[in-house]
């Protein structure tokens, strides 16, 4: 994958740079924001929480890297239920080269999910940036 998504080698890079680009835009950014339960009580955090400081739309961002095959794609899906239940828009910003080309296609068409490398032009829209 080339630009941006090349420079994230992990999952809290990928935490740190969707904050940054938050932050680039004039958004606040918050991490580890604490939401409530899941069904089975355990604790719920959205990875970064944008914030539009004069509007105060907010959204949540749940941060997913794969840098090789394996079980990470696999759990987006349960994910995107996941973040039904918050009291925020939210969506899944997915990069690393280990996404099959077939989940990748998917995970896109739900309007939930965004590649890291569009991540900036999606919150542009978004925030009316």
């Amino acid at each position: 994958m080339a630009g941006k998504s090349a420079a994230v080698k992990n999952g809290d890079e990928l935490k740190y740079a969707v904050a940054q680009i938050g932050k680039s835009l004039a958004l606040e950014a918050k991490t580890e924001v604490k939401v409530g339960r899941r069904v089975w009580g355990a604790k719920r955090s959205i990875d970064v929480v944008l914030t539009n400081p004069t509007t105060r739309t907010r959204l949540g961002i749940e941060c997913k890297y794969q840098a090789v095959g394996g079980s990470a794609e696999e759990k987006i899906p349960s994910t995107i239920e996941d973040i039904r239940a918050w009291p925020i828009r939210g969506i899944v910003v997915i990069a690393g080269e280990g996404f099959s080309e077939n989940m990748r296609g998917y995970l896109l068409s739900t309007g939930m999910v965004v590649d890291f490398e569009d991540l900036e032009d999606w919150l542009r829209l978004y925030f009316g940036l």
